[in-house]
């Protein structure tokens, strides 16, 4: 395994949205967009997610994470994971999570690589602030409304993100510099929940799936 590279100058922004009338919106894309709320959250669905849209820009910080971790960050009643599709396919996500006091943070948002260049990075992120700012009424139901949508942003992400999010109406809330460690983004170190290999002279374990087909 590749060890971690340091980067010197890694410049990061807290960016904010104080008000559901800031959102300014973005030209349609050329194909439907859709939008579903994950009602049933997956960690191997956002986990798998979190590698084909954040490797590209070094989406590093949950390698560490085990399944058991991942579980028990998308089961959270607070935070709401929205898969976004195009063409049949998945063309992105985002989540969002209810804190205290109506802060709304945008942990994740981003599209899969078949679509970024083609105009669907503005729509995304309108979408996913529109959805921001329904706290409590579509999504975190009984947590109170948003008063703050706000949302961490870097010299390492997609050239274009700190635009975009200006032109949909963020401002910076504050800046910081300094040296990062950023592991290999090519290598994600997630292992499966359980070893589905046979004990050894023991016969093939069925999947559950396939144990409800048969009973």
């Amino acid at each position: 395994m590749t060890p971690p590279v340091e980067v010197a100058a890694v410049t990061e922004w807290t960016m904010e949205m104080l008000d559901a009338a800031d959102l300014r919106p973005a030209p349609l894309p050329a194909v439907e967009m859709t939008f579903s709320l994950a009602r049933r959250p997956s960690a191997e669905i956002s986990r798998a997610l979190y590698a084909a849209v954040g490797a590209p820009v070094c989406w590093t910080d949950r390698f560490p994470w085990s399944y058991e971790d991942w579980r028990a960050w998308v089961e959270r009643p607070e935070l709401a994971t929205w898969l976004a599709m195009a063409e049949g396919t998945l063309a992105g996500f985002f989540e969002l999570e209810a804190q205290p006091g109506g802060d709304t943070e945008v942990h994740l948002v981003g599209l899969t690589p078949a679509f970024v260049g083609d105009g669907y990075g503005g729509y995304l992120v309108e979408q996913c602030v529109r959805r921001a700012w329904q706290r409590g009424r579509l999504w975190a139901e009984g947590g109170g409304p948003a008063t703050r949508v706000w949302l961490r942003t870097s010299t390492l992400d997609h050239p274009n993100a700190m635009a975009n999010y200006r032109r949909r109406g963020f401002t910076v809330a504050a800046e910081t510099t300094g040296p990062k460690l950023v592991p290999d983004p090519r290598l994600a170190p997630w292992p499966l929940p359980r070893d589905p290999r046979p004990a050894p002279g023991g016969p093939a374990p069925r999947a559950a799936a396939e144990e409800e087909l048969i009973s």
